[in-house]
């Protein structure tokens, strides 16, 4: 049987559909050695390395949870999250999302590539959704395995949160689960951006580092003492933002916050690759990335979105400066001794009191009365004190904290020895890490002074 062509009638070909195209660039991307190399590294290296450290005598215990990886399986996979979103993450993303396009212009196959699929739009969308599987696959693999490794070597046991109080084996489970799909916000954010330079740039390997330098330059801005709205502003502190889920109650402003604009720089890069994509001229077999375009699409909206995120986050917050006041750090130290000092009376086997009974506060100045007991450093000093019930002498104990400009600090005990001095106790059962001898906490930034 021959087909009759009517007169007239449009035999153009129709475009390839969307999703023989991401089948065909998937594939693509998952035959490349150093893919499956990544995706390998990412579910071997987290177990295997959760479960070494968990095992030393000497702890990672300047990164948020480490203190705690001899004591619970759930604070693995939390410091592996910490190192993923400053590292791995921003790394991950720029091999794949910032390679996906100037592959194509290494090896020349552009329009080889767009007469077979014949749509610049549907090739843009296959190449980014490939890309997404693949770093959703790596990021997945970074989750399960710090999480097996950790409950292998250790065991599905209760984690200490932030402000001290404990939580169950489901609870905590739970929370990391969250923790990590918090993450998957910024990592589209900078999947995106690393699509924006692999199309405006060509085969600069420029193109490729984007995604790592923007991620380093958000660190370095973070470090710094800069406005609550500016902070929140800026994509990727949502990177950090998910240490609020594991206080009571949780400090999930932040986070929703950081989340939102995340996804927001995600759309906003995403639209701009594709604009510059399908206007692209690729009859210019020599292209190498336009200078201006790289000014007009993929500098100045960037810019101009990060002063529309902090106006927005500014009108809509009340809380200015740096967020960290002398009446939020006292009510955070003071909770937080509340609940490790009945975590260190469980372990004594002494009687067991309530937070209610014991009373606790703090006192706590910055540096001497002269210096505003306001904002970030290591000079901050507190007097925490308590009442026993039956007891009516005061118990008190020094601590130093060092709080850096995202709020997060460390509570290092200064005595006395019988509450704070030394790190191991002894207890009926053998020695155990003393939760008021050091510890990590956290101050909400946009919580109000007195609440």
């Amino acid at each position: 049987m021959t087909a009759t062509l009517v007169p007239g009638a449009d035999v153009r070909p129709s475009p390839v559909p969307l999703l023989r195209g991401y089948r065909f660039e998937l594939v693509k991307l998952v035959s490349q050695w150093r893919m499956r190399l990544l995706v390998a590294a990412c579910w071997i290296a987290p177990a295997l390395f959760v479960a070494v450290v968990s095992r030393q005598s000497t702890l990672p215990v300047d990164t948020l949870f480490g203190r705690w990886m001899h004591a619970t399986g759930w604070a693995g996979p939390l410091v592996v999250l910490g190192f993923a979103g400053t590292w791995a993450l921003p790394l991950l993303t720029s091999v794949v999302a910032g390679d996906v396009f100037a592959a194509e212009d290494r090896l020349g196959t552009w329009r080889h590539l767009l007469v077979a699929v014949r749509s610049p739009r549907r090739v843009f969308a296959a190449k980014a959704l490939a890309a997404l599987t693949v770093i959703l696959l790596l990021v997945t693999g970074l989750a399960c395995s710090s999480a097996a490794g950790g409950v292998a070597a250790v065991g599905d046991r209760p984690l200490v949160g932030l402000d001290g109080h404990l939580l169950s084996p489901a609870d905590a489970a739970g929370r990391v689960l969250l923790a990590w799909l918090c993450v998957l916000a910024p990592t589209l954010a900078l999947a995106a951006i690393g699509l924006l330079g692999s199309v405006t740039l060509g085969r600069s390997p420029t193109g490729l580092l984007l995604p790592a330098l923007f991620a380093l330059t958000m660190q370095l801005a973070q470090m710094l003492p800069l406005p609550v709205a500016v902070r929140l502003a800026l994509p990727g502190y949502a990177f950090i933002a998910w240490n609020g889920l594991f206080t009571s109650p949780a400090q999930l402003e932040p986070l929703l916050i950081g989340i939102a604009v995340s996804l927001v720089w995600a759309v906003v890069a995403t639209a701009l690759a594709c604009l510059l994509f399908v206007r692209r001229d690729f009859t210019d077999a020599a292209y190498d990335g336009s200078g201006r375009r790289a000014l007009t699409a993929g500098v100045l909206p960037p810019a101009g979105l990060v002063a529309v995120t902090v106006v927005v986050v500014a009108t809509t917050t009340t809380v200015t400066g740096s967020g960290i006041e002398q009446d939020k750090v006292q009510r955070s130290l003071a909770t937080e001794f509340a609940h490790l000092y009945r975590l260190q009376t469980g372990q004594l086997h002494r009687p067991d009191v309530t937070e209610a009974q014991l009373r606790t506060a703090a006192t706590c100045d910055k540096g001497s009365v002269r210096v505003a007991a306001e904002g970030p450093g290591n000079d901050w000093r507190c007097v925490v004190s308590w009442r026993l019930p039956g007891v009516e002498a005061t118990g008190s104990a020094v601590y130093q904290l060092d709080i850096t400009a995202d709020g997060r600090f460390v509570a290092d005990g200064d005595g006395p020895k019988e509450v704070n001095g030394y790190f191991l106790l002894r207890t009926p059962t053998g020695d155990a890490l003393n939760p008021l001898w050091q510890f990590d906490g956290s101050v909400d930034l946009l919580s109000t002074p007195k609440g």
